[in-house]
């Protein structure tokens, strides 16, 4: 949903076959890019939901189903098309979401793990026709489609800009589609792939009902996960995922991986025993010592709100971890009114972060804010005082705020990619974010891509098929512009991705951050208002010099300061 270069390889009815909400009109189309969010198209308002799901609501909207069904378009073109404004970003690498084959929107539920999807590339059909040629347990079988082909341009055109391409991996489980699951459907125990999966029980062909039962990721039937023993998953799937791992990573085989893909994000990582980790770890750093690994190692108990200590995971599993943790902290100090924190309770939690992770993973750790999984940062920002990550649509909390967000709301989504630019680690951004995108958890996080040409309808409906005044929809110059600065700063002072940090204690102001950033003999000090008021600060810890604010466009020198007023929500970062 970033951008569609290709219409022509736009997905049809046959292409999300036996996926979730497996029912839709025989008028289904493409999803119009610009339409309201949660306004039904004609043969969406068609279906009637309680007919397929009991829990449905009958002549509602539905959102959450319909929103399964559609389909943008977005492909691999249109991410070389876009390649120029990414550049313009600032960016140096890429995290896509699942590539691999997949009848569903999301792609976590593979079909395989070999082929790009086809409604990605250039030649959907031709490339159907090469799948029929191939054993797909037979890596010497393999070919390369144009789906394929087209992805491996993209990762050429993404170096040639200094951009590395991160992938994910989805290795806990596959989808009911995936090949090998196909075969165990049908032929049961007999099937050569048979102890690949959790098996409870085969079916019984004496008898009319089907008594096949097997294990689901969170129990999702959708989703069949691999078996594991002692060293994590079992034998077959272990070497497929092997082979997976050379075939992206060192496409031509000459032993040279500059023509593959630069690291793995890692899907539900902690289903997986770490055994495995350790040894796919293996196998990435001997094809390229310097490709990049990320576990998303996330909720170890998500009803209770606690998060992992990911700090096992560095022992030989992963270089990264999507850093969630800072994520929480920077939304009670910068967005949490009433449950927040201030500026001592915010170093406390990374502190405590930077004591369970050593110093040189944690610089690499994802430093998002949002993602595919949570709502938008901007959302978070217009819906405090919540538990990170719950009650974060309004399919789960009527009260959510799914609109327009306000211009305090903008300042505050400021600052905090200031911070990400200025904190330890590798701050990721999700796509959109920078353009103004705003909504709650999945679905809604995943609207498809403003762009500044784009005339998009303004929105008008709720979640629940309910009006509200028009919010228009747009691309915000501003925004982009900020981001890119801030990403620039970040580029041009190494000390700001590389230098130790301390924090420094400030008297009588709770609501405003200072730490600082060194690198041999070079030190910024970054500050950080919460608060909607102007706040001002002492600074007899600044050694007597003059600074510029880095995070200003003028950078205005500023002589020997005793103290500094920062406006409500600001970052200043003096050098």
């Amino acid at each position: 949903r970033f951008a569609n270069g290709d219409p022509a390889n736009d997905p049809k009815l046959v292409d999300f076959a036996n996926s979730w909400p497996y029912v839709v009109s025989e008028n289904w189309q493409t999803h119009p890019w610009t339409s309201d969010w949660y306004a039904l198209q004609p043969w969406e308002a068609e279906v009637q939901w309680k007919q397929h799901f009991t829990w449905a609501k009958p002549g509602a909207p539905n959102h959450n189903i319909n929103a399964g069904a559609r389909r943008y378009g977005g492909d691999l073109q249109g991410v070389i098309d876009r390649l120029d404004y990414l550049q313009k970003l600032g960016i140096t690498a890429i995290y896509f979401n699942p590539l691999f084959e997949s009848p569903s929107l999301h792609k976590y539920d593979a079909a395989m793990y070999h082929h790009i999807d086809n409604n990605f590339g250039p030649n959907p059909e031709k490339d159907r026709e090469i799948w029929a040629t191939e054993n797909p347990a037979d890596p010497a079988t393999w070919q390369w489609t144009s789906a394929d082909s087209l992805f491996l341009q993209l990762i050429q055109k993404c170096h040639d800009r200094e951009i590395k391409v991160i992938i994910d991996g989805v290795f806990n489980h596959t989808g009911n589609n995936f090949w090998a699951f196909r075969d165990v459907l049908e032929n049961q125990e007999k099937s050569p792939f048979a102890d690949w999966y959790i098996v409870h029980k085969w079916d019984d062909p004496a008898t009319s009902e089907n008594e096949f039962d097997y294990g689901g990721w969170a129990g999702v039937k959708d989703l069949p996960e691999f078996r594991e023993d002692e060293n994590g998953l079992v034998s077959g799937p272990r070497a497929h995922v092997r082979a997976i791992v050379q075939r992206w990573m060192d496409p031509n085989g000459d032993g040279d991986p500059s023509d593959g893909i630069d690291g793995w994000r890692l899907d539900v990582a902690e289903k997986v025993d770490i055994a495995f980790w350790k040894d796919f770890q293996k196998w990435v750093k001997a094809i390229n010592p310097d490709a990049y690994t990320t576990g998303e190692v996330w909720w170890e108990d998500w009803p209770n709100n606690r998060m992992f200590n990911a700090a096992p995971w560095f022992d030989g599993a992963f270089d990264a971890v999507m850093n969630y943790r800072v994520a929480r902290a920077i939304k009670h100090f910068v967005i949490d009114q009433k449950t927040g924190t201030n500026a001592t309770g915010f170093a406390d939690s990374l502190q405590t972060i930077l004591r369970d992770y050593p110093f040189e993973n944690m610089q690499v750790c994802m430093n998002l804010m949002d993602s595919h999984d949570t709502d938008r940062l901007v959302s978070q920002i217009v819906n405090p005082d919540r538990w990170f990550d719950h009650e974060a649509n309004p399919s789960q909390n009527a009260n959510y705020y799914a609109r327009k967000p306000n211009a305090e709301a903008v300042q505050k989504q400021i600052l905090i990619a200031g911070l990400q630019m200025t904190l330890p680690g590798a701050p990721m951004i999700y796509y959109g974010d920078e353009a103004g995108m705003w909504g709650g958890d999945d679905p809604d996080c995943r609207k498809p891509m403003v762009w500044p040409e784009m005339a998009f309808e303004p929105e008008i409906y709720n979640f629940d098929g309910s009006t509200h005044a028009p919010d228009s929809v747009s691309f915000n110059r501003q925004l982009f512009g900020k981001y890119s600065f801030l990403i620039g700063m970040r580029k041009a002072h190494p000390l700001l991705s590389r230098g130790d940090m301390s924090f420094i204690a400030t008297e009588n102001q709770p609501r405003v951050l200072v730490f600082s950033r060194s690198l041999g003999d070079e030190t910024a000090y970054v500050f950080a208002n919460s608060s909607a008021e102007s706040q001002t600060v002492q600074t007899s810890f600044l050694p007597q010099n003059s600074y510029s604010d880095l995070a200003s466009p003028l950078r205005k020198l500023i002589p020997n300061p005793q103290s500094l007023t920062l406006a409500p929500y600001q970052l200043m970062v003096l050098k």
